[in-house]
């Protein structure tokens, strides 16, 4: 199992072509739409209604991107699907609604969520409707999460799939939720043959990690996240293979 070439052909959106000023926020239709139209592979999120439907959504909470508050996961999909996004003329999307759109013109990267909290195994359910969703795509697709419990189920779920982790520096900052242990283990990247993953996603500023150096020698093919100017992108290409970005055109 290894990412279709398409992953390595042309750059990846950061949660699609969001351009907020513009009326297309991230993970949004139009923003999507807004890649394919201009021939860039697709990064989404996805994130777990209360009744168990995978939703095209980043952050845990509403807050954000809408104009209601609270947790996306006490919501049910009825109720998540009529929420209008701030600054955009649509809604939250589900992700059999950006399977439909994107159908296969471009590659589409997901990335699951963390439902545990922690980076802890209490994962399944977001899992197991992602798969259900994709259970008769026929594009180029794979999926990723910072949480290797999720990767592993989806190894089991749907091992046709390729799956990669979503690696990071895990400084204390940025994970104030994760327990300094947990953290500790993940930045390592201890899981990539158990969970059988071909890639991993690393953040930028962190390339020059010695595991990177290490799994991209056995490999691994390597993504990155998230470029944000042709500098950084020209810097995180002498490790990556390509570049995951926003706020300008790479």
């Amino acid at each position: 199992m290894t990412l279709p070439a398409s992953f390595f052909a042309r750059p990846i959106t950061h949660r699609a072509l969001h351009d907020r000023a513009n009326g297309r926020v991230e993970n949004s239709l139009a923003s999507i739409q807004a890649a394919i139209d201009a021939g860039y592979g697709i990064e989404i999120d996805v994130q777990l209604s209360r009744d168990g439907h995978a939703i095209v959504f980043h952050d845990d909470l509403l807050d954000r991107l809408t104009a209601q508050t609270g947790p996306v996961k006490s919501r049910d999909l009825a109720e998540l699907v009529q929420i209008p996004l701030t600054d955009d003329a649509g809604k939250i999307p589900t992700l059999p609604e950006v399977l439909t759109t994107v159908k296969g013109q471009v590659p589409l990267l997901i990335e699951i969520k963390d439902q545990d909290g922690a980076m802890g195994p209490n994962v399944g359910q977001l899992e197991k409707a992602t798969a259900d969703a994709l259970a008769n795509y026929t594009g180029d697709v794979a999926v990723m999460s910072f949480n290797p419990h999720s990767v592993a189920a989806m190894a089991h779920l749907a091992p046709q799939i390729p799956r990669g982790i979503t690696t990071s520096s895990y400084l204390s900052k940025f994970w104030p939720e994760v327990p300094s242990g947990r953290r500790n283990e993940l930045r390592d990247i201890p899981d990539y043959d158990r969970t059988g993953a071909c890639f991993i996603s690393h953040e930028a500023d962190d390339l020059d990690r010695p595991r990177v150096t290490t799994l991209k020698s056995q490999g691994a093919r390597v993504l990155c996240w998230t470029i944000r100017s042709p500098e950084a992108e020209a810097k995180a290409r002498e490790v990556a293979e390509n570049v995951t970005f926003e706020g300008y055109r790479a």
